[in-house]
């Protein structure tokens, strides 16, 4: 199915015209995925040119990383390597090794007592339940992913991390919807780029923020049609399911975004980047940032081009919402739980 394809199931055809473009539309980062579709697990690598400044916007209360120390802005490390997004919970944190052993080998990273020891951060989901939760992300698969990289817009939906990723789990992930891996970009107006690569995994539904329609969510119980509107049933029935981990997977849920820009940054200004470009996620997801949700956001600059910062954050803020709603109209289930390609 084409992106000039479109359909929901609140009758309200949503624009998708403009879901289009990649991260690696700005110069120097790359794209790599590792995939295994017998578990429909995977990882997703971001690879960034020498020189990047990173910064990361934690606000989920149901994460997993790691290297994140190195992404504050007081640290002695003033660049990144590479961003890896991973299926498999915090197993799959094991895919950043590969991702280390590569960059080793291409003399990326900072000296430090005859060594070179690349700057990796990395972040999860948990998809462990939804085909085959033995089989993790590890770190011959992270190596692939690397191996894998191009500079040009790679395959989306359900490809690397967002393999396995699932949406609108208000009503346990029988009544959910699959979600994935989507990127987009846009342009500056220094002529400059921003890009946006994002793993959807929420427990809330997906939402056009031009015209208010489902995109996907939880699926109304038989004979009721169309998409559950997650935050109203929260506020008039309150939640289901309580806790974090049993029947409903209620702590399944995370989305994980990285923006990319070549306009040229400090520390500071990137973490500042990093908390608008979640606003993304408040536009599209909802609700973002619950309590059983592990979402992060990622931002890198590596580049000279003269922005104001406020435009670069709306810019950001457009490119997160759009590969959101990319993942999810992308995404195959494959049989195993129905796609927004699956709605009437």
């Amino acid at each position: 199915m084409g992106l000039s394809d479109s359909h929901s199931s609140g009758g309200v055809r949503p624009m998708l015209a403009d879901l289009t473009g990649c991260i690696t539309d700005v110069p120097g980062f790359l794209l790599g995925h590792a995939s295994e579709s017998t578990a429909m697990t995977g990882v997703s690598v971001i690879l960034c040119p020498p020189g990047t400044v990173g910064a990361c916007e934690l606000r989920g209360t149901a994460t997993a990383t790691r290297g994140l120390d190195s992404l504050r802005s007081g640290h002695i490390v003033g660049g990144v390597d590479a961003i890896v997004l991973t299926g498999g919970s915090s197993f799959g944190l094991a895919s950043a090794d590969g991702v280390m052993e590569y960059l080793e080998e291409q003399g990326r990273g900072f000296p430090a007592a005859g060594f070179t020891i690349p700057t990796v951060a990395a972040a999860v989901i948990f998809d462990l339940g939804f085909v085959q939760g033995k089989i993790r992300p590890d770190k011959n698969m992270g190596r692939a992913a690397c191996e894998a990289a191009v500079g040009e817009e790679s395959p989306q939906g359900s490809v690397g991390a967002g393999a396995g990723a699932t949406v609108g789990k208000l009503l346990g992930r029988e009544r959910g919807m699959k979600g994935g891996f989507g990127t987009a970009s846009v342009s500056l107006p220094s002529g400059g780029t921003l890009g946006a690569a994002v793993t959807v995994n929420a427990f809330g539904g997906i939402y056009d923020p031009g015209t208010g329609a489902p995109v996907a969510g939880p699926r109304g119980e038989p004979p009721a049609e169309g998409i559950v509107d997650t935050v109203e049933y929260l506020r008039t029935q309150g939640r289901p399911f309580e806790g974090f981990s049993g029947s409903g997977g209620r702590g399944e849920n995370t989305t994980l975004a990285v923006v990319a820009t070549d306009a040229r940054l400090t520390k500071p200004e990137t973490q500042k980047l990093s908390q608008m470009a979640a606003n993304g996620l408040i536009q599209t997801v909802r609700p973002s940032y619950s309590t059983v949700d592990g979402d992060a956001v990622f931002a890198l600059s590596c580049g000279e081009k003269e922005e104001n910062l406020d435009a670069l954050g709306a810019a950001a803020q457009v490119a997160v919402s759009r590969a959101i709603r990319r993942a999810v109209i992308e995404a195959d289930g494959f049989g195993h739980i129905p796609a927004w390609r699956d709605l009437p």
